[in-house]
């Protein structure tokens, strides 16, 4: 039996709160590149805000900031700091979106968890889809370094946004 990180909680729980964590400390990090679109590409924050809305994937969104960075005449410590956020964020996109992206279910007590993957595998024959994982001590660790991470990402954007004095 997978016995849950917190004994308080029921795995059920546990895994709702974890992926709620997740997604909360993702969008709020997501919204700041906002900041780092006005900085680097010298325009009004209602400007970055439309450029923000109107790309529709985090991952737009974060190759949008990645180029703006790599434009010429960007102080090249900015284009740094912004790269490297930019790549560790991007580390932790494929684990969010896997698990706001799949079905999840649980055993009659609410000790046992898996997930189902809601995505289609193209091989040269056949396709296959649905893909089945337990979700135990070891993913739902993965989940709490991936808000941990966020939660860094979202700290050093925000370090950025001061230093180069970027539209609040």
């Amino acid at each position: 039996m997978n016995a849950p990180l917190n004994p308080r909680l029921s795995r059920f729980q546990e895994v709702l709160l974890l992926v709620g964590q997740l997604n909360y400390a993702w969008t709020n990090t997501e919204s700041l590149l906002i900041h780092l679109i006005a900085g680097l590409a010298k325009v009004q924050k209602e400007v970055a805000i439309v450029i923000f809305l109107t790309l529709n994937t985090g991952k737009a969104r974060i190759e949008l900031v990645e180029r703006l960075a790599k434009v010429k005449g960007t102080d090249p410590r900015c284009r740094q700091e912004v790269l490297a956020a930019m790549r560790q964020m991007s580390r932790q996109a494929r684990l969010r979106n896997k698990y706001s992206h799949c079905i999840y279910a649980f055993d009659e007590t609410g000790s046992r968890a898996t997930t189902q993957l809601m995505r289609i595998a193209d091989g040269e024959t056949e396709i296959r889809y649905g893909k089945t994982e337990e979700l135990g001590p070891d993913e739902m660790r993965a989940i709490l370094n991936a808000i941990a991470e966020i939660r860094a990402v979202n700290e050093a954007i925000w370090a950025i946004v001061r230093r180069y004095d970027f539209p609040r």
